[in-house]
């Protein structure tokens, strides 16, 4: 569980420096990053590969 929650913290951090530094998507980047996320959850929940 320790390793999941290492991986979602560099996910949120490379979104963040994405979204930081790519002024033009404005929110629409942290709109992805949130979808994505919350996609991988639950595959990692339901046991399946990411």
């Amino acid at each position: 569980m320790g390793s999941l929650l290492y991986f979602v913290a560099i996910i949120l951090l490379l979104g963040w420096l994405l979204g930081f530094f790519v002024f033009s998507l404005g929110q629409f980047i942290h709109i992805l990053l949130v979808f994505a996320i919350i996609a991988v959850l639950f595959r990692l929940i339901k046991g399946r590969p990411v």
